[in-house]
C-alpha cells in the first residue's frame, strides 16, 4: 500500500473505533467525553483533515 492509502485506511479505522467506544458511553458522567470523541471524529471526516491526508 502506499502511504495515501495506509493514511486513508488508518483514518477510517480510527473513526470505527471511536463510534464502537462512543457507543458504550451511555452513563451521564460520560456523555461530555462522548461530546468530545464525536467532535473529533467530526474533524477527521472534515475536507480539510482529508485534504491533509491526501484524499482530495
Amino acid at each position: 500500500l502506499s502511504v495515501r492509502e495506509q493514511r486513508t485506511e488508518y483514518t477510517d479505522r480510527a473513526l470505527v473505533l471511536l463510534e464502537e467506544y462512543c457507543k458504550k458511553l451511555r452513563k451521564p458522567e460520560e456523555q461530555q467525553l462522548k461530546k468530545a470523541i464525536r467532535k473529533v471524529m467530526g474533524i477527521f471526516k472534515s475536507s480539510l483533515f482529508q485534504a491533509l491526508l491526501g484524499r482530495y
